[in-house]
């Protein structure tokens, strides 16, 4: 390898040379770098990867991408500032890397669903998003298939029925609980074995409501794709929106005005804002402390009537566009927030004095649901439930976008990785959140918000941080028209967390436990 330390691939050369030929390597429209790997190199190099620590944050297939109609697989992995995506041939053999990278089981068995890959010495071969009724030979995702209604499989017999890890031993009881639930949630099925009270293993089921997402992004123009973005999980509107539009600028190779990027880093962080007051609302709900859930839930209420204000929707949607944002923000409306969110502050330091005081909120928060800071590189954990277990990463410093590489957010860091530092994180990133919009404010340049994009062929990824963690966007347009989108929410890594969460606590501590976490069931349920 020729490239040199220091130069936009010469991070490679540390971890592959000589093995990798330099023109292997190209840098992708959005700063990641992308390398072919053959299978002969596959798991050596997959091998190096994790002994210089990389993560996998994400799996993408894709049929037509290399030099043959059939299925490549990109494989993301990220160290630090690094992106590194490794393009391998997916209709040959490959192994699977879930024994050297965890996070890959969940990735494997999606692409598995929905190309018809396998992975070699797979320890986990069962379906994942395609669930018992859905027909044998069906991967929706491959370009034969067309989008449309589909006759489910009538003769489902007790064999098709999806094997749960069988749990036994004297005093075991197995403990179901959904995928209806008594609440307005979406469906999801938890399966718990408990001796007493006491919680020995969790096994969790989703995808009871797959919506084809990014097979009904798939031929659409990059435009009329925003309403699919904003519906990947509805209390992430902006994040996944933003995401998208990222991508797709990049592929163009435009910059967006810079006050249009000062209203979405202002929207981004009132979505926060929203979502973190949502889990503490009701994460003291669990814990039945209505005074202080009460608290919560009407600065929830306020802050989302002031988004129907700000933006005309109560989750900010219809605000983000390829190249800017829909309309300028009035300088009054800028003053109006403004004041707003002075007084919010205000109620808000009120609430959290509350609820930190009352030792009995304490005493049901601390030691409950411990996530090992062990996990977080393995299950690729990000967010809150990553940094509340020692992480310090964030995508917004990692991988600065927008005006974050100059206003830089303050980042809470605890070790603890229980309920209680999952919440108070959320309330430090709630006043950081704060902090950032009134600077913003007061700042904000003027100028255009939108500018023309001219539709490119081209691919990018994105990255971005969501009030959950960091969530992917990998989008490709072909002849001015979506050819794959692909998503993945910070929630589809840290649901497979959950189960590590629970062990040793009482079943009546799984909701609040499961609260704290804040994981979406849309937004891993595409």
């Amino acid at each position: 390898m020729t490239s040199s330390k220091g130069s936009t691939t010469g991070w490679i050369a540390d971890i592959f040379e000589p093995v990798i030929p330099a023109d292997g390597v190209r840098q992708g429209q959005g700063g990641e770098v992308y390398l072919p790997i053959g299978s002969t190199d596959f798991a050596r190099t997959v091998t190096q990867l994790a002994s210089h620590q990389f993560t996998l944050i994400g799996l993408v297939g894709i049929e037509g991408f290399g030099q043959g109609p059939g299925t490549s697989l990109l494989y993301i992995f990220e160290k630090l500032e690094h992106i590194l995506i490794l393009i391998a041939d997916g209709d040959g053999t490959l192994p699977s890397i879930a024994k050297v990278f965890p996070s890959a089981s969940w990735f494997e068995r999606e692409c598995r669903d929905g190309f018809g890959v396998e992975f070699k010495d797979a320890f986990d071969t069962r379906r994942l998003f395609l669930h018992e009724t859905y027909p044998d030979n069906f991967h929706p995702l491959k370009k034969s298939f067309a989008n449309a209604p589909i006759t489910p499989k009538k003769d489902v017999t007790p064999a098709d029925e999806y094997p749960f890890r069988k749990v036994s031993g004297d005093g075991v009881y197995q403990v179901p609980v959904g995928p209806v639930h008594a609440g307005i949630i979406e469906p999801g099925h938890f399966r718990f074995s408990v001796i007493g009270e006491t919680i020995f293993n969790l096994e969790v089921r989703m995808f009871y409501k797959h919506r084809g997402i990014e097979k009904l992004a798939e031929g659409k123009e990059t435009g009329q794709c925003l309403a699919v973005a904003e519906a990947v999980s509805g209390d992430e509107s902006v994040a996944n929106t933003t995401a998208f539009c990222m991508a797709a600028e990049q592929i163009a190779g435009v910059t967006v005005p810079e006050r249009a990027w000062y209203i979405r880093t202002i929207l981004l962080e009132m979505e926060r804002i929203t979502s973190h007051l949502g889990d503490q609302g009701g994460m003291l709900v669990d814990v039945g402390f209505p005074l202080g859930a009460n608290q919560f839930s009407v600065l929830r209420e306020d802050m989302m009537r002031q988004n129907a204000v700000f933006t005309g929707s109560r989750f900010l949607r219809g605000m983000i566009r390829i190249g800017g944002v829909v309309r300028d923000m009035p300088n009054e409306d800028l003053e109006f927030l403004a004041s707003f969110l002075s007084m919010f502050r205000k109620r808000y330091q009120v609430g959290l004095k509350i609820v930190l005081s009352t030792t009995s909120v304490i005493d049901r928060f601390a030691t409950t649901g411990v996530i090992s800071r062990s996990l977080i590189q393995p299950l690729a954990l990000s967010g809150p439930v990553a940094r509340a277990s020692g992480s310090t990463g964030d995508t917004r410093i990692q991988h600065p976008y927008g005006l974050y590489d100059r206003y830089r957010p303050a980042v809470r860091t605890l070790h603890d990785g229980d309920v209680l530092a999952r919440f108070t994180v959320k309330a430090a990133e709630i006043v950081a959140s704060l902090d950032l919009i009134e600077q913003l404010i007061k700042e904000m340049p003027a100028g255009p918000v939108v500018t023309d994009v001219a539709v490119r062929n081209g691919h990018s990824l994105a990255l971005v941080e969501s009030a959950r963690g960091q969530n992917l966007c990998w989008l490709q347009v072909r002849n001015g028209r979506i050819e794959r989108y692909k998503v993945r929410t910070a929630s589809f890594c840290n649901w497979q967390a959950i189960g590590h969460a629970v062990l040793e606590n009482i079943l009546p501590d799984f909701p609040v436990i499961n609260k704290s976490m804040n994981l979406s069931y849309a937004g891993t349920d595409l």
